[in-house]
C-alpha cells in the first residue's frame, strides 16, 4: 500500500506550517508527552495549558512537562478534590481553577435566578453575575472551558472571575492560508491536526479519517460509523471541541436529547453543535419509542421536540459509533451491517435519514505509530475554525448546483451526497480553488460512497426500496 511522500514531522513542512499560521500551530508530540491528559483534559484544554506555560516547538523537555503538570495538579480539580476545595472555600479562600462552567437560567414565580454548575467539584448553583453571562453567552449553551475564581459569600459559593480559554478565528485569512499548501500537504495538515499521525494511513484511509469532520463544517450531517475496537472512532470528538458533546454507554433518555418537558431545560441536541452516541450497540434507550420516533423528525426537519408541548430548530450533527466483528479477511462478518444495533435503529425511515455510513473496518486499529508526531493546529483554533465553517454556503451551493443523482434513486440520495461533498469540499478545499477532476475524485466520490452504503442497508432490509437501482449513479452539470 503505497504512503504519502509528505512527513509532519519534516522540518520543510513544520517550517510552512509555523510560517503560515504561527503560533496557531503546535508540535502534537508535546501533549501526550506532557501527561497532562492523564488529568482527564481533553486536548483542546491540554494544548492550551502548554501554550500558556510552556509554548515552543520541539519535543517537551521534562522540566517543561513537570512544570506543565505541576500547574494542572493545583488548578485542574479531580473527582476525589472536590471536599478539600470546598473546604478551603468555607476558610475563606479564593480558589482559581481551570474547569467547564455552565450557566442555568432559573425563571419561577418565587425565584428568577441564574447559577453556575462547576461539575468537576460538585457545586450546581453558584452565584454568577449578569455581566460574565452576557459577556460570555456560551456559557448559556454548552458551557465553556476557562480559568475561575470561586468565594464563600454569605449566599453560598460565588463566581466572581471568569477567563475562557478563546482562539481567535479569522476564516478569510484561515481560507487565504490554503493556497500555501498542495492538496496533500493540506491533507496531511488537516489529519495531524485531528490528532492522527498521516504516515500511517494511505490515500483512501485518509479520506475516511476526515470523514470523521463531517459533522463539524456540514450542518445537520448524521453519520453511522462502524468499526472494529481500538480504530479510534471517538477519540476527534473527545479532543476537538467543547462544542462536541459525546455520550459513551449509560442510559440516553429524552429528556437528556431533547427537552426536559417538566423544567423546559433544552437537551445535548440544542446545545452542542455535534452530538455523539458512543457503542449505540450497548446503550440503553429510556423510552426507546418516544426516542427514535423524536429522532426520525429531528434527522429529517431539524425541529426537536417532544409530545408537541415545546418545539426548536437545531443543526445539530448527530453521529453514532458501534462495534462491528470481522473476518480473517478485516470484512464485515454479519449482514446487513447495521444487524447488531438495537432494532429500532434498524428501523429503514431512520437509517434513510442518516446521511452517509463511514466503514470504519478500512482503517487500522490504532497503535503509537498512528497518533500525530508532527506538527499541527491547535485543537481549539481547529475546532472553532470547522465550526465557522458551517455557515459558508458557497460549497452548498456548488453542490446542489452541479451534482444531479442519475436514475431513480430518491431525493434523500441526492441531498446526503451534496451534503457530504459539500463538507469535502469545506474540508479540502476551504478557498474554494479545486479542478473538475478533484472535486470528483476528493469530494463526490468519497460522497456516494459513503451513502451508498446507507442505500445498500435500506435495499437488503427493505423490499421497497429494491424497485430502485441498487448502485447509486451521479452526473455531474456545468
Amino acid at each position: 500500500m503505497i504512503r504519502s511522500s509528505v512527513e509532519t514531522g519534516d522540518g520543510a513542512f513544520t517550517d510552512k506550517v509555523v510560517e503560515v499560521f504561527g503560533d496557531l500551530a503546535t508540535d502534537k508530540r508535546r501533549l501526550p508527552a506532557s501527561r497532562l491528559q492523564s488529568h482527564g483534559l481533553p486536548a483542546f484544554v491540554g494544548e492550551w495549558v502548554l501554550d500558556s506555560l510552556v509554548p515552543g516547538m520541539g519535543p517537551i523537555s521534562p522540566s517543561e512537562a513537570e512544570r506543565a503538570l505541576s500547574w494542572t495538579t493545583r488548578n485542574v480539580p479531580q473527582p476525589g478534590d472536590a471536599q478539600a476545595i470546598r473546604f478551603r472555600l468555607q476558610q475563606g479562600e479564593t480558589v482559581r481553577l481551570l474547569t467547564p462552567v455552565q450557566v442555568e437560567v432559573i425563571l419561577r414565580r418565587n425565584r428568577q435566578d441564574r447559577v453556575a454548575k462547576l461539575a468537576l467539584i460538585g457545586i450546581e448553583d453558584a452565584y454568577i453575575s449578569p455581566h460574565l453571562v452576557e459577556q460570555y453567552p456560551d456559557l448559556l449553551q454548552q458551557g465553556m472551558w476557562g480559568i475561575c475564581e470561586v468565594v464563600n459569600s454569605e449566599e453560598g459559593p460565588a463566581l466572581v472571575s471568569f477567563k475562557p480559554m478563546q482562539s481567535t478565528v479569522d476564516l478569510a485569512l484561515y481560507k487565504q492560508a490554503r493556497a500555501n499548501f498542495t492538496l496533500e500537504e493540506w491533507r496531511h495538515l488537516m489529519i495531524s491536526s485531528m490528532g492522527y499521525a498521516p504516515e500511517a494511513y494511505t490515500e483512501p484511509q485518509q479520506i475516511l479519517l476526515l470523514a470523521r469532520l463531517l459533522p463539524l463544517v456540514e450542518k445537520s450531517m448524521h453519520i453511522l460509523e462502524l468499526a472494529p475496537k481500538g480504530t479510534g472512532k471517538s477519540y476527534v470528538y473527545e479532543n476537538i471541541s467543547p462544542r462536541v458533546r459525546v455520550v459513551s454507554g449509560g442510559n440516553v433518555s429524552p429528556a437528556v436529547l431533547f427537552v426536559n418537558n417538566a423544567t423546559g431545560q433544552w437537551g445535548i441536541l440544542a446545545r452542542f453543535k455535534v452530538v455523539v452516541l458512543d457503542e449505540v450497540q450497548r446503550a440503553k434507550f429510556e423510552k426507546a419509542e418516544e426516542v427514535i420516533g423524536a429522532l426520525k423528525g429531528f434527522l429529517a426537519n431539524g425541529l426537536l421536540t417532544r409530545g408537541g408541548l415545546n418545539e426548536a430548530p437545531s443543526d445539530c450533527g448527530l453521529v453514532m459509533l458501534a462495534n462491528i466483528e470481522l473476518d480473517e479477511q478485516h470484512r464485515p462478518l454479519v449482514e446487513p451491517l447495521v444487524a447488531n444495533l438495537p432494532p429500532f435503529l434498524r428501523e429503514t425511515a431512520f437509517l434513510d435519514r442518516l446521511r452517509g455510513l463511514i466503514p470504519g473496518w478500512e482503517l487500522p486499529k490504532l497503535g503509537s505509530s498512528c497518533f500525530a508526531h508532527g506538527v499541527g493546529l491547535k485543537s481549539d483554533f481547529f475546532g472553532d475554525v470547522l465550526l465557522s465553517l458551517r455557515d459558508d454556503l458557497m460549497p452548498d451551493q456548488l453542490c446542489e448546483r452541479r451534482i444531479r443523482l442519475a436514475g431513480e434513486g430518491g431525493i434523500r440520495n441526492e441531498r446526503a451526497i451534496r451534503s457530504i461533498a459539500s463538507g469535502y469540499v469545506k474540508l479540502l478545499f476551504p478557498d474554494g480553488r479545486f479542478s473538475a477532476e478533484e472535486f470528483v475524485r476528493f469530494c463526490v466520490k468519497p460522497a456516494v460512497k459513503l451513502r451508498q452504503l446507507i442505500w445498500d442497508q435500506l435495499y437488503a432490509l427493505d423490499a421497497e426500496f429494491r424497485k430502485y437501482d441498487r448502485e447509486l449513479r451521479y452526473e455531474l452539470t456545468s
